[in-house]
C-alpha cells in the first residue's frame, strides 16, 4: 500500500474521494452555500453535497459557467436542489448584495463553504483598492461569513443542528512573509511577491477560522469553523502562473489529486459525523493535520480579525 492510499485515524486517505467520504450520509434538509462553485473543487463539492440531499446554493462570479454546472448536476441527479447566485468576492459591494439577497430569501443556512480563490497572480488592486489576493481569498470571505452569521445562528437554533463553516486554505500557508500577515504593507507593490502573497492569504483563511471558533464558543453558539488543505490539484487556480501549470503537467500524474479526491476533505469537514463539535482545526486528507506555528498564533488571529473588520467597515 502506497503513501497515497495510507489511511489516517479518520479511516480515509489522500486517495479517498468526496463520494467515498460522504457515503451513507443523508444531508436532506440541510442548506449549503459553496463559493467558487463553477469549476474544480467547488463544482465537485456542490455535486456531491447535492448527491447527499443537501440544498446547494452555488455562489459564483461567472453565471454562465454556473448555469452549465447546475445543468450537469441536474442531468446526473434529477432531484438535486441547486440554486445559482452571483458573487464576486473581490468586490465588497457584491458580497454585501449577495448576503442581503440571501438573508432576505428566507432560506436557512447550515453550511458555509468558503472555497473560492485566486492563485499566485501578478500584483493588482481590487476595485476597493485592496491587493487582489488578500481581497478575494480572505477579505471577501471574512465579510461574507460575518454577514451570513445571524442566519446561520438562527438556523442552528431553530433546527437544533450544528452549523459548519469551512475555509479552504492550502499547504502553502507557511511559505509567506516572515511576519505572517503584512498589516502595514497589504497594498505594497514594491515588496510584492505573488507566491508569498498567496501564502499570506491562505494563512489568513486558517487564522480566520480559528478566531471565529473562539468567538462562537464564547457565545455558546452551535456553529463550528475549520480550515483545510484540499491537496495539490491542477485546477483553474493556476491559470495566472505558467510555472505552476508546467509543474502540474509534468509531475501531476504522480503527485497531484484528482478533483474528486481534492473535494473530499471539504465534504468531510462539511458533512461527516466525525467532525461534529470540532472547531478551530486544520484538516488535510480528511484527517486532522498540523498547521504552521503562525497559523496557531491566537494574537495574530485576533489582530487579523480587527484589521479585516476595519477594512470592511471602511468600505461601506
Amino acid at each position: 500500500m502506497g503513501i497515497f492510499s495510507r489511511k489516517g485515524p479518520s479511516g480515509f486517505s489522500p486517495s479517498s474521494t468526496a463520494e467515498e467520504v460522504t457515503e451513507g450520509i443523508d444531508g436532506t434538509g440541510l442548506t449549503a452555500i459553496v463559493t467558487g462553485a463553477s469549476s474544480g473543487i467547488g463544482a465537485e463539492t456542490s455535486r456531491v453535497l447535492a448527491l447527499r440531499g443537501v440544498h446547494v446554493v452555488m455562489a459564483i462570479r461567472n453565471m454562465d459557467a454556473g448555469a452549465k454546472v447546475k445543468e450537469a448536476i441536474l442531468e446526473e441527479i434529477s432531484n438535486a436542489k441547486i440554486d445559482v447566485m452571483e458573487l464576486d468576492l473581490s468586490l465588497l459591494a457584491s458580497v454585501r448584495k449577495f448576503a442581503a439577497d440571501y438573508n432576505s430569501s428566507g432560506l436557512p443556512l447550515n453550511i458555509l463553504i468558503n472555497n473560492a480563490g485566486v492563485g499566485a497572480s501578478p500584483f493588482k488592486l481590487s476595485q476597493d483598492s485592496i491587493e487582489l489576493l488578500f481581497a478575494t481569498n480572505h477579505l471577501g470571505h471574512f465579510l461574507l461569513t460575518n454577514l451570513l452569521l445571524e442566519t446561520m445562528k438562527s438556523t442552528s437554533r431553530e433546527s437544533n443542528i450544528e452549523g459548519r463553516i469551512v475555509n479552504v486554505s492550502s499547504l502553502l500557508h507557511p511559505y509567506g512573509y516572515r511576519e505572517g500577515i503584512r498589516f502595514n504593507k497589504i497594498n505594497d507593490e514594491s515588496g510584492y511577491n505573488r507566491y508569498y502573497n498567496y501564502a499570506q492569504s491562505k494563512l489568513a483563511n486558517i487564522l480566520h477560522a480559528n478566531e471565529l471558533t473562539r468567538r462562537l464558543k464564547e457565545e455558546g453558539v452551535e456553529i463550528t469553523a475549520n480550515s483545510l488543505h484540499p491537496g495539490a490539484i491542477g485546477t483553474n487556480i493556476t491559470r495566472h502562473d505558467s510555472f505552476l501549470q508546467c509543474i502540474f503537467s509534468v509531475l501531476g500524474i504522480f503527485f497531484s489529486k484528482t478533483i474528486q479526491q481534492g473535494a473530499a476533505t471539504t465534504c468531510f469537514a462539511a458533512l461527516h459525523p466525525q467532525v461534529k463539535g470540532v472547531g478551530g482545526v486544520y484538516f488535510s486528507d480528511c484527517n486532522i493535520a498540523k498547521p504552521s506555528s503562525k497559523a496557531k498564533d491566537a494574537d495574530l488571529a485576533t489582530r487579523l480579525w480587527d484589521f479585516s473588520l476595519s477594512l470592511t467597515d471602511a468600505k461601506q
